[in-house]
């Protein structure tokens, strides 16, 4: 039978529901006129997600769906759980899995692939890295390990390639023991070369993963109790709880294939520049599309490609021209980046290399033969140049190569990207589009230049790029670069830091009065209250200052998404005693709350409500807790490893270095949260270097890391200092973080701080280790204030009835509980319910539910 449909003018069917289908839909539909339909069919369950991020759904379960307003577009039909079967390109119709037949006038064909798993003894036992079940099954697997047999799950990853490693990584965060199979001779040995591979094998090696090279697995074995063995060509066995193969893409071109349409070489579905196959009425695009000779398996051609097929399908002539190549390994610690020909295949090719293996660090830039033109490169354990260098290639560098590697002491910035430069890879969208959006488009703003040109609305890397590329075309075009704080202050939030410290000043009133305009917004308000208590370190809600922080300081506990909060006591280093840990568990359970352990080695109370905190605090400051400041822009806290006092390889007590320094430094307002990491030896298990600060042992005493920011932007730590004894350590991070939080704008963090400060790191280290600007006294001298003024802002709170009063639901009402928002059994805790059970979006396809880990 033939599946009738509403009246149309043009029936667009798309045949797969992932990424690209998503971005052909959306794409398309902002220029069609509204008699057409579009039908996408979707083999699983889902509405189209977020392949690229499965590795956040292994960590927390994330929600991947991908923006869902366009399935609920009247022009679109989304078909979930359901297969074609057939295709009929002569009749231009396809038959489901369920009898239906659907006929079109154009078809898409966004079948993906599949992860393939060799012909191996047990084949059928191994696992792949694909799809939201196939990693809500592992996440399962992991959590169920150690309860049934009291050991961690042990995962063989079988590739070596970005996949499988984004994979291992995400398993050792669930706390697996991980083992890295590849058959190449190094790691990422489709992308890197020999030297950064080795150096990538290092830093993978210091996460605790093991990593096997020039081997493969021959036989995947059931053994006792559900557990596993992997035999691999050099005859090791490693034992497994499960195999993962992650080892490439197979194009699911079966369809394509059956109807006769032109298949590649290596499998994929022939396409021209416009996208379209053989049959003038069939498109193909993403990973089951061979574009240029081959499939490629990365986000931004899939866009590009599903953009073009739309544009086409307009009316318009886009051609789908170049691949870009570029990658960029997505694992917390472990900067990786290429582009380009980062192997050097180019004729007489120059090779530039910087190397430290001691530090797992490793930079090539690929140049022509003269040594001008950037042809590509290879960036491992510091890849911060990747983002300004990948749109240069094949300009012409404005300095010597050396200059933009880590051994240079700054990379020159006078490098104009051509209008013709990728700067986002994701959306395809060049240097001359950010420029015409600015010069003719009227855009002043970056917010303005993401929302006409879609740059940086994906996965954000290149937001700094486009930033700089906007501030510049704003000064030739005689604007200036506005730096004001927001409407109500005209001097930016370094120069207000610097009056108000010099004025004196302290109360809101009479800084807007003295300085500022109006009544003040929700940006310089809470800027103002950070300021302040920087300055003057008094209780943050005294003094009229309560009104000025946003909702989470005011009180004193972070807010939840369903209007309850969660408490965070300070566990300074991670180190806790016994007596303490049964204080934070019998108010878990007193107070119903579901509890969870941070990345920062503190214990995370959830579901309090407002009037209940101050019951919840006097118990726990009554067992000697106090205040962690989850809840603002302060000193998180200073992780550590178990250093000399336990581990055989730590050369300092890491520990009590990350004590001394969290008790120092509590209680710290600054621009930005602030974290701090101590590890006991150059193994680095604290991950140091991740941190705004990082402290890291060696033989003769520490080495200070500053700059160092993990979250959108991930950046690694650059070295301040080296071998330097207690006493000089803490010197020069008082210094350090009293000289950013007096210069940094408002929500800097440190790592972008360093960037945009006149000198970058040499100017930092100059002012903190040299004391070039004569600031070193005062810089101590205040960061001594606040060290001798610090009070628990809990300890203040309850012993003042006024100060307790904000904690009450309603005005006069007795500090009793109000009721409780619904929740949610989940993983044996009570937990607020997600945004979906209270919410649901009404599609064909349901969303991907938050997944439930045991």
């Amino acid at each position: 039978m033939t599946t009738s449909v509403p009246p149309h003018e043009r029936h667009i069917l798309v045949v797969g529901g992932g990424p690209a289908a998503h971005r052909f839909t959306l794409a398309f539909l902002q220029g069609a006129p509204s008699d057409v339909l579009v039908t996408v069919v979707s083999e699983e369950a889902y509405q189209p997600y977020d392949r690229v991020a499965l590795s956040s759904r292994l960590r927390d379960g994330a929600d991947l769906t991908l923006s869902s307003d366009v399935w609920r577009d009247p022009r679109v039909n989304l078909l979930s759980g359901c297969q074609v079967t057939v295709l009929d390109t002569d009749e231009q119709s396809v038959c489901l899995s369920d009898g239906r037949v659907l006929l079109f006038d154009e078809l898409v064909l966004a079948t993906g692939s599949s992860a393939p798993v060799p012909p191996i003894e047990g084949a059928e036992l191994a696992s792949v890295y694909r799809t939201v079940g196939d990693v809500d099954r592992l996440a399962t697997l992991i959590d169920s390990v150690p309860e049934r047999s009291g050991r961690p799950a042990r995962i063989v990853v079988a590739g070596g390639g970005l996949l499988g490693l984004e994979a291992a990584g995400a398993f050792a965060d669930q706390g697996a023991d991980v083992s890295v199979v590849h058959s190449g001779r190094w790691l990422m040995s489709a992308q890197l070369d020999e030297g950064a591979g080795r150096a990538l094998e290092r830093l993978i090696e210091q996460r605790g993963i093991s990593v096997h090279c020039g081997v493969r697995p021959t036989a995947v074995r059931q053994g006792v109790a559900g557990e596993q063995t992997v035999t691999l060509t050099d005859d090791t066995v490693l034992a497994a709880d499960a195999a993962v193969f992650a080892i490439g893409i197979t194009p699911r071109d079966e369809l394509a294939r059956d109807a006769g349409l032109r298949i590649g070489e290596r499998g994929g579905v022939v396409v021209g520049s416009d996208c379209g196959t053989a049959h003038p009425h069939v498109w193909a695009i993403g990973e089951v599309a061979c574009a240029l000779g081959k499939c490629t398996g990365l986000v931004a051609p899939a866009n590009a490609m599903a953009e073009t097929v739309a544009d086409r399908l307009l009316g318009g002539s886009a051609e789908f021209t170049r691949i870009d190549d570029s990658t960029k390994l997505k694992l917390s610690g472990v900067d990786v980046a290429s582009f380009g020909d980062a192997l050097a295949h180019s004729d007489h090719a120059m090779e530039v290399v910087y190397a430290d293996p001691a530090r797992g660090m490793y930079q090539k830039l690929v140049m022509s033969d003269d040594a001008r033109t950037l042809l590509g490169a290879i960036f491992v354990g510091d890849a911060e140049p990747y983002a300004s260098l990948r749109p240069l290639v094949g300009s012409e560098l404005s300095a010597e190569p050396s200059a933009y590697l880590s051994v240079s002491d700054a990379a020159p910035s006078d490098d104009e990207l051509p209008d013709s430069a990728l700067v986002c890879a994701c959306n395809s969208v060049d240097a001359g589009a950010i420029r015409s959006a600015v010069c003719e488009g009227g855009c002043t703003s970056v917010g303005e230049v993401k929302a006409c040109t879609r740059a940086g609305t994906q996965c954000g890397s290149c937001i700094p790029l486009v930033k700089k590329i906007v501030d510049a075309e704003l000064v030739n075009a005689g604007m200036s670069v506005s730096t004001a704080l927001c409407e109500h202050f005209e001097m930016s939030r370094r120069d207000l830091f610097e009056t108000v410290r010099v004025l004196e000043l302290r109360h809101f009133d009479e800084i807007i009065e003295r300085l500022g305009m109006g009544r003040g917004c929700d940006v310089c308000k809470p800027v103002i209250a950070s300021i302040l208590a920087s300055q003057f370190g008094s209780y943050v809600l005294d003094d009229g200052r309560g009104a000025l922080q946003d909702t989470n300081d005011r009180a004193l506990a972070n807010m939840q998404k369903d209007g309850s909060y969660s408490v965070v006591p300070r566990v300074p280093g991670g180190e806790i005693t016994p007596q303490k840990l049964a204080v934070i568990a019998e108010v878990a359970q007193d107070f119903d709350l579901y509890t969870k352990i941070t990345g920062g080695q503190r214990i995370d109370l959830f579901g309090a409500q407002l009037e209940e905190l101050p019951a919840i605090w006097a118990r726990l400051v009554d067992a000697g807790f106090e205040s962690g400041h989850a809840y603002g822009k302060a000193l998180r806290n200073v992780k550590s490893c178990v250093g000399s006092t336990w581990c055989r390889f730590g050369v300092q007590d890491s520990v009590g270095m990350a004590v001394e320094l969290e008790l120092r430094y509590r209680g710290l307002r600054s621009p930005h949260k602030l974290k701090i990491g101590v590890s006991g030896c150059a193994r680095e298990c604290a991950e140091a270097r991740s941190k705004d600060v990082g402290v890291i042992a060696t033989e003769n005493g520490w080495n200070v890391y500053v700059g160092g920011n993990g979250g959108f932007q991930p950046t690694h730590g650059q070295l301040l200092a080296s071998d330097v004894d207690d006493d000089t350590l803490i010197r020069y991070i008082d210094r350090f973080l009293m000289y950013y939080i007096r210069t940094a704008d408002r929500l800097q963090r440190t790592a972008r701080w360093i960037e945009d400060i006149d000198g970058g790191l040499n100017h930092v280290h100059d002012v903190v280790v040299g004391d070039s600007l004569g600031l070193a006294a005062d810089l101590e001298s205040a960061m001594q204030a606040h060290v001798g003024s610090y009070r628990d802002e809990w300890a203040e709170t309850l012993a003042d009835p006024e100060r307790l009063r904000r904690f009450r639901s309603f005005v006069n009402a007795p500090n009793e509980s109000t009721p409780q928002v619904p929740r949610v059994t989940q993983r044996g805790q009570n937990a607020p319910a997600t945004l979906s059970e209270h919410a649901p979006v009404t599609v064909s396809g349901p969303r991907i539910p938050v997944r439930e880990r045991g």
